[in-house]
């Protein structure tokens, strides 16, 4: 996940426009930076490594100079951090260059194909193809508006484009699919970004940009094309109204609550990671003969569900285990038939990096799923998957652990095939269920931010809250306990349902929380049994069920309505609630979700 701008000036010197831009963009990332600007028909491009601060004392940004220009801070999906890697990247000639936010599904064949025409790919990310694209296009007599037309329609995958032309130094070409992008009208200029917070100070007039639409703008007017039948659309602009100390947080108020909307979109990046990747970490998990799963906090989370996904879709055993305990509880067992699959959001979770070197040091296979591409955990693993969810700012974890769980799925998936315990129509069939995953969130996050404000109101005065689910939602329950743990400070406890029996059902009185994750899958009945026993012994009963599900809503005190879901997608459309109760019942009490006290996002010690 990235962040562009671009701006078109009538009079002036666009780079610090594009520098103070860019830094209210710095919350899509922030392992390089870079901008190209247009003077006197020359291209000028600085860029390099590290948040947009540490470049700039490096690069001296505002020295560029041109009235027209593109910038790009940058999350690292494909390549390590470098400033070769870095946006914006440029074709052969060094005449057109581009700043992308997304993720290009096909570049490995695009790749290869232009190399076989004699370009030299310079980069290891997705982007570069575009410009040789556009390159491909020019050299065909076409201009940068008819190029960028014809390039974009050989792309597949999400992207927000900008794109300049050194010999065209008076536009600026923008395209969108499935990833936001915004245009900026002003008096001054025009501007575009993927987020209007970049041009909020220069002007409240702004077009959203739809999929499969091209833009150009110049300091004067600007043009919206279809790309489909590259027919002119004519639209006005809109007024828009952000206050000045919420740009830096994209408009919200916490970053948590960003973060948590930002799932669609995290998701999307998730479901597109590469299969070639995918393959590689299921090939040693298929023939392993013991496959550990390990991670710290809401990472073991993700592990315990995936344990569940492994087992059902690839008949695969996997062991999920608490960092800290892994290698006491299982270091002498570790050999060359086994694989660890170690999950950290940072990469750097002193916990699990421990596990890491001693797996390596009993020739045991070490792989790794992180959200950070240039972490110590990939130069510790010998295959390692990045899950592209994007800089996460808040403490609590939100986005990080429903893209961990889309991981865990993908992989199941690619296990199953492999393992032949799956066909080709069945993977079919699944990965079309998975791609209609980011929809779904969406959907539940607009469906249940007002009953989970409602919830939040309900709980913000108890001392103590009870979540209990069954089969792979344990883990769904373990994690929302969590989230309210840490944001809300509100102790809580969270159980398999069938453990309630067993201890806890004894601290049950009136009117004692208990929240209920009971999606309509084969545990619904034996859970509805455990709603019962709890609501008999007085327990004020919160269910998070699907929504015509007439039974559950009848023994509930408090619903909060699902669309139904294949079971081993419901972990990651019901802990959406769940986070939006524990920020909700934090703000309500006071607090603030992003720092919770006593905890620190990258556990870095032990």
């Amino acid at each position: 996940m990235c962040r562009i701008f671009a701006a078109c000036l009538k009079d002036g010197k666009v780079s610090p426009i594009l520098k103070t831009g860019l830094k209210r963009l710095e919350y899509g990332g922030y392992d390089s930076a870079g901008m190209a600007t247009i003077d006197n028909g020359n291209l000028e491009i600085k860029k390099g490594v590290g948040k947009i601060d540490e470049v700039d004392r490096i690069v001296n940004f505002e020295s560029l100079n041109g009235n027209i220009g593109i910038a790009h801070n940058r999350w690292a999906t494909h390549g390590y951090p470098s400033i070769t890697n870095a946006h914006p990247l440029t074709d052969c000639t060094g005449e057109i260059a581009v700043v992308h936010n997304g993720v290009i599904e096909n570049f490995l064949e695009l790749k290869e194909e232009l190399i076989k025409n004699g370009h030299e790919i310079k980069s290891r990310t997705d982007t570069e193809v575009v410009a040789h694209l556009v390159e491909e296009e020019v050299k065909k007599g076409n201009d940068l508006v008819k190029a960028c037309l014809k390039a974009i329609k050989r792309v597949e995958g999400s992207y927000a484009l900008a794109i300049i032309y050194s010999k065209e130094p008076d536009k600026i070409v923008l395209i969108r699919k499935e990833s936001p992008l915004y245009l900026g009208i002003g008096k001054d200029g025009n501007f575009a970004s993927s987020d209007p917070v970049a041009f909020v100070d220069k002007t409240n007039l702004m077009i959203p940009l739809e999929d499969y639409e091209l833009a150009v703008i110049t300091p004067y007017y600007y043009k919206i094309y279809s790309i489909k039948d590259e027919k002119e659309i004519l639209r006005n602009p809109v007024e828009i109204d952000i206050k000045p100390q919420m740009i830096e947080k994209g408009g919200y108020p916490h970053y948590m609550l960003k973060e948590i909307f930002e799932q669609p979109i995290s998701l999307y990046y998730a479901i597109n990671v590469q299969r070639l990747y995918l393959n590689a970490i299921a090939e040693p998990m298929s023939r392993s003969k013991v496959n550990f799963l390990i991670g710290a906090g809401t990472s073991y989370h993700s592990c315990l569900a995936g344990s569940y996904m492994y087992s059902k879709i690839s008949g695969l055993a996997t062991i999920p285990v608490v960092a800290s305990e892994f290698i006491q509880q299982y270091g002498n067992t570790l050999d060359p038939d086994t694989s660890l699959l170690l999950v950290s959001q940072s990469g750097e979770t002193a916990d699990v990096l421990k596990v890491a070197s001693y797996a390596r040091m009993k020739a045991s296979t070490v792989m790794s799923i992180t959200n950070v591409v240039s972490s110590t955990i990939t130069r510790l693993s010998r295959l390692y998957l990045v899950q592209q969810a994007g800089p996460e700012i808040g403490v609590a974890a939100t986005k990080t652990y429903t893209s961990q769980l889309l991981i865990h799925l993908l992989l199941a998936l690619e296990i199953g095939k492999k393992r032949e315990k799956i066909n080709e129509n069945e993977y079919n069939e699944y990965y079309t269920k998975i791609r209609s995953i980011p929809k779904a969130a969406e959907f539940v996050l607009k469906s249940t931010d007002q009953k989970a404000k409602q919830a939040a109101e309900m709980l913000k005065d108890y001392t103590h809250i009870f979540y209990l689910g069954r089969g792979i939602n344990t883990a769904t329950a373990f994690e929302g306990r969590l989230k309210m743990l840490e944001i809300a400070y509100i102790p809580s406890s969270a159980f398999s349902a069938g453990e309630s029996k067993h201890g806890p059902i004894a601290l049950i009185e009136k009117n004692t929380p208990v929240i209920f994750i009971a999606p309509k899958d084969e545990s619904r009945k034996v859970i509805l049994g455990n709603i019962m026993e709890i609501k008999s012994r007085g327990g004020k009963i919160i269910t998070l069920g699907t929504n015509d599900d007439r039974e559950l809503k009848e023994v509930s005190d408090f619903y909060i309505d699902m669309p139904e879901a294949d079971e081993l997608i419901t972990p990651i459309l019901y802990i959406l609630p769940l986070q939006l109760i524990a920020y909700y019942t934090a703000v309500l009490k006071g607090l603030d979700p992003d720092k919770p006290r006593n905890l620190a996002k990258s556990v870095t010690v032990e």
